[in-house]
């Protein structure tokens, strides 16, 4: 069974409703993100911060997948498909899909702020402060943040040197270290690349390009995929 190894961004998710700091030139629902994404702001406004990714994660539980993540998870009939994702949502998982990692956390878990290892789901939205984890540490989300290295970028390199088919939907390409990953995938290895803006990788090899959001773009890449990779 060949393995599709796909990265997404904020483009899908946006199309289920929730919003991303990239909306507002920088801005997230009104906030800089240096207020309420940054060890900085944990430690200068623990209680904005909290209540910031309360907002989000009450929002994220009325958000549904869309067509673009349901093309993801019907893949899975016919090859092995990891997804590596910058979104926080569980939107791929809602889905379907079974095998998703995520780059900068999930908004539905929180962590000890003393022992990384120890994570948590959050019960419905709220996280207070006050919540500790079993070493009596409080809670934070289970969220990288600006500034925090990505624990899970070495696993996704690994993922994606198995890839025979690599799929980008919904990035600007423009985060790193998350954007470093195409440089992983052999230049043997069809690339499909699907964002209302295509990136500036025109010149890699294998390369095919859905110009569209990837609601509509991922179903007519699954159409390719199932003609021609089979």
């Amino acid at each position: 069974m060949k393995k599709i190894v796909v990265l997404t961004g904020a483009g899908i998710s946006a199309e289920s409703g929730l919003k991303t700091f990239r909306d507002s030139d920088g801005l997230w629902e009104g906030y800089d993100v240096t207020e309420v994404a940054t060890p900085e702001a944990w430690s200068r406004n623990r209680a904005l911060v909290l209540e910031f990714y309360n907002q989000r994660r009450k929002q994220a539980l009325t958000a549904e997948s869309n067509p673009g993540h349901r093309a993801l998870a019907e893949l899975q009939k016919n090859f092995d498909v990891s997804i590596i994702t910058q979104n926080v949502d569980s939107l791929h998982e809602d889905a379907g899909s079974k095998q998703v990692l995520h780059l900068h956390g999930q908004l539905n878990k929180s962590r000890s702020t003393v022992d990384p290892t120890l994570v948590y789901d959050v019960d419905g939205w709220e996280l207070k402060e006050g919540d500790t984890c079993e070493k009596g540490s409080q809670l934070r989300p289970h969220i990288v943040w600006f500034g925090e290295a990505v624990p899970m970028m070495e696993p996704a390199i690994e993922i994606t040197l198995k890839a025979d088919i690599f799929i980008v939907a919904g990035t600007s390409l423009v985060v790193y270290p998350a954007a470093g990953l195409l440089d992983f995938v052999p230049p043997i290895v069809p690339k499909y690349i699907v964002d209302p803006k295509i990136p500036d990788v025109r010149t890699a090899e294998n390369m095919y390009f859905y110009e569209e959001p990837a609601s509509t773009g991922l179903e007519k890449v699954k159409e390719h995929i199932m003609t021609n990779h089979l």
